[in-house]
């Protein structure tokens, strides 16, 4: 079952990139009217967000200083600046690199202890990194849907 799930997080992510890949960087990184984010933001928040709740928030790395751009895309922040072309290369090879990192990890036993966390965006606690992953997916199509609304705006 975790090979589907896995699957289902890259594929989805594909299909952001797809989306991604259709539009020019001022439309990235412009913000519609009635949001306080743009589409590169929604798609950079869903690859710092994965790699900190399976990593930092399961109590396996100590902070969140090792995320790249995590600093930019983290939960309560908002567009500061104009992404460039090569931020959003790297933020598109980062979304699925990380998620073939923590496969690899999960295989290898990396999360089998895991400390229990209650996540912020659902109140719900988190008691294993399955449980984490299957929120992942939720979490990364809710703001594929915020990024797709945010396309028919602009």
């Amino acid at each position: 079952m975790m090979n589907e799930i896995f699957e289902f997080i890259i594929n989805s992510r594909k299909s952001f990139i797809d989306l991604i890949d259709g539009l020019t960087l001022e439309q990235l990184n412009k913000i519609p009217d009635g949001f306080n984010n743009n589409i590169i933001w929604n798609f950079g928040h869903i690859v710092v967000s994965t790699q900190t709740l399976c990593y930092v928030r399961t109590g396996i790395l100590q902070d969140a200083a090792s995320v790249r751009f995590n600093e930019y895309y983290k939960k309560d922040t908002k567009p500061s600046y104009a992404v460039t072309e090569e931020e959003v290369a790297e933020l598109k090879a980062i979304a699925i690199k990380s998620i073939e990192k923590i496969k690899e990890d999960y295989a290898n036993g990396k999360f089998a202890d895991i400390t229990p966390f209650t996540t912020a965006t659902y109140g719900v606690q988190m008691n294993s990194i399955e449980e984490v992953l299957i929120t992942t997916i939720g979490h990364d199509n809710l703001h594929y849907g915020y990024a797709w609304a945010q396309k028919n705006k602009i």
